[in-house]
């Protein structure tokens, strides 16, 4: 045996040994496609977001550019387009204050400022008027609700039954309620009382309550449910510690449900500040914003206007102030309020 063969033996099994004691070798891939990888992972993401994609530029990116576009032009909606007249910013000009043509402008701000800011202050009126009572309501009936009872399932249906009738089939049913000639109308003269000389719906004083009853009516429902949601994610023991400790059962709900369910009614504040600023389904049925514009909103006043009056560029210009608003808003309470619940949404409050 010559002396290699010897050292081989020898060290052979040291190495061995080492290699064991040190653990299993990482197993290195025979191949790596890291172009591969890429195009799969890339293909999944055309696959999952791209029907989206298509849908979101073909219904809200395409016709938010197209209205921009028209509102730039005096359109009546028929002839072609490309017979329009160019006059730039003048149909916002017109909403806002009356146009800039000293000549015209006292006539455009009866005939376009003043039904535009009527309608807008409709629109602020009715998110107001929400927080400051469709809230309250919500919220107390979401509470009792939320107690254990005999029909409680029951109970919690029919209150969200308005909610999903749709807003043409519950705004006829009102429009038969509040008929001159209607169910409310006898319900007031068999108790003594006059009904609004006008109609309900006509009235300049009765006819905007009488819509947002309507709506408050039909959308509190969405409301009540949201909060429930919130408040079975409440823990029981909190509230029976809280008895324990002698709390009433309106300090339970005011000390611990309600700040618990805060991040659940910010949402939907949210969510009511939007659908408020959009409103026109409801409004359309009940006669269009009224014969005045007792009730109307910006959709509507759009839709009066562009359709009806064949006045597409400037019903454009109201669609692109619409959109703004609503964009503008809805960043501006994001940045603000629901901000801390999602920055932090175990501190919220």
């Amino acid at each position: 045996m010559t002396a290699l063969e010897a050292s081989g033996r020898s060290t052979v099994p040291a190495v061995d040994a080492q290699a064991s004691a040190a653990g299993p070798r990482p197993v290195t891939p025979a191949t790596d496609h890291p172009r591969r990888d890429t195009v799969r992972k890339w293909a999944e993401i055309a696959l999952f977001v791209g029907p989206a994609l298509v849908l979101f530029l073909t219904f809200v990116v395409y016709p938010v550019v197209s209205a921009a576009r028209f509102s730039l032009y005096k359109w009546n909606g028929v002839s072609q387009f490309s017979d329009a007249e160019f006059i730039g910013f003048e149909n916002y000009a017109r909403a806002l204050f009356g146009g800039t043509d000293p000549a015209t402008q006292e006539a455009f701000v009866t005939a376009y400022s003043e039904p535009f800011w009527q309608a807008l202050s409709h629109n602020f009126a009715i998110i107001f008027l929400s927080m400051a009572v469709q809230l309250p309501i919500a919220l107390l009936v979401a509470l009792t609700l939320n107690r254990k009872f005999r029909g409680r399932a029951f109970t919690r249906v029919v209150i969200f039954a308005p909610y999903v009738l749709s807003e043409v089939i519950a705004g006829i049913m009102w429009l038969i309620i509040f008929d001159p000639n209607g169910i409310a109308t006898e319900f007031m003269q068999s108790i003594g009382l006059d009904s609004p000389a006008g109609g309900w719906l006509e009235d300049p004083t009765w006819g905007f309550w009488t819509v947002f009853f309507i709506i408050t009516w039909k959308y509190v429902g969405l409301a009540i449910i949201l909060f429930l949601a919130g408040l079975s994610g409440v823990s029981e023991d909190l509230q029976e510690a809280a008895a324990i400790d002698g709390a009433s059962w309106w300090q339970i709900q005011w000390r611990i449900n309600i700040p618990l369910i805060g991040p659940t009614i910010r949402i939907w504040a949210f969510l009511s500040i939007i659908g408020s600023i959009q409103l026109f389904d409801m409004v359309w049925v009940l006669n269009r914003g009224g014969t005045a514009g007792q009730y109307s909103t910006i959709a509507s006043y759009m839709m009066e206007i562009g359709f009806f009056r064949a006045d597409w560029g400037y019903g454009s210009a109201i669609a692109v102030i619409m959109f703004i608003l609503s964009f503008v808003i809805a960043l501006a309470y994001m940045a603000t309020i629901l901000r801390r619940d999602n920055a932090h949404p175990r501190k919220a409050r």
